[in-house]
């Protein structure tokens, strides 16, 4: 039974790090540090940058149901940013596993906030 909790916790690391790999490259394919994925908060304000909203959003992230409302336009303004369309973005949603790696390591180009 052990084995299955070490299985999982293997995999869990290994998403983990693949995550974190995948923001690093979108933050440098936009022209930030990609080390700024690994500070919290500081890469909530950097990722604003990134879709072009202002810094206080991330005060308005702190009101709950509204915090889910940024989320998912924060998230459809970056797959924008890189010249994705919705469909992209309900992939980031749901398959985050999966869609923040494409655009990571794809060949995804940064277009400017929100594709400007």
């Amino acid at each position: 039974m052990e084995d299955v909790g070490l299985f999982g916790g293997i995999i869990y690391m290994a998403v983990v790090v693949l995550l974190i790999a995948s923001m690093w490259k979108i933050f440098e394919k936009a022209g930030k540090p990609g080390w700024a994925c690994l500070i919290p908060i500081y890469n909530t304000i950097v990722l604003l940058e990134i879709v072009g909203k202002p810094w206080w959003w991330l005060l308005l992230m702190l009101i709950p149901v509204v915090n889910i409302i940024l989320l998912i336009w924060v998230t459809n303004l970056l797959a924008k940013s890189f010249g994705k369309d919705v469909g992209f973005t309900l992939g980031l949603i749901f398959l985050w596993f999966i869609f923040y790696p494409i655009l990571g390591f794809g060949d995804a180009k940064y277009q400017g906030p929100a594709g400007a």
